[in-house]
């Protein structure tokens, strides 16, 4: 009997959820580029159209090093997308907060990826229920109640 990492169901599994990964970047890629922007640029207007952060936080849900969150909010800050605010919390901080222009950017680089849409839109809503409790399963995540 195989182990559970090696089984050939898990071995696809592994697989496919690679390939769905690679296609998704590589139209986030593609979007991105739609707006003038690298796809790095694109993550962080995202995430901070969600939620404005410090470059520390950014870096860290975006698993790099804080130095690169500076050159690309730089960059996103130059093009009006992005303003550095004082956290009201802590004013010796800096907060990333985008700009109206940066949230309409944002809103819109969502809009045109349809990778993960469509496919998703042929399963019912029990089953994107279901693979979304089985992904947060999967990431440790307490699915919703």
């Amino acid at each position: 009997m195989a182990t559970p990492r090696t089984d050939p169901v898990t071995l696809e599994v592994v697989e496919l959820i690679g390939t769905v990964v690679a296609r998704y970047y590589e139209e986030y890629e593609q979007a991105a580029a739609q707006h003038a922007l690298t796809g790095a640029q694109a993550r962080v207007l995202g995430l901070l159209s969600l939620d404005p952060l410090p470059m520390r936080r950014i870096a860290q849900k975006l698993k790099c090093e804080p130095s690169n969150i500076t050159g690309i909010v730089d960059r996103l800050e130059a093009r009006g997308l992005v303003e550095r605010r004082p956290d009201p919390a802590d004013r010796r901080v800096k907060l990333a907060v985008p700009t109206e222009e940066g949230r309409a950017t944002a809103h819109r680089l969502r809009e045109s990826l349809d990778f993960a849409r469509e496919p998703l839109g042929e399963l019912t809503g029990a089953e994107r229920t279901l693979l979304r409790d089985l992904l947060k399963r999967m990431l440790g995540v307490q699915p919703d109640v």
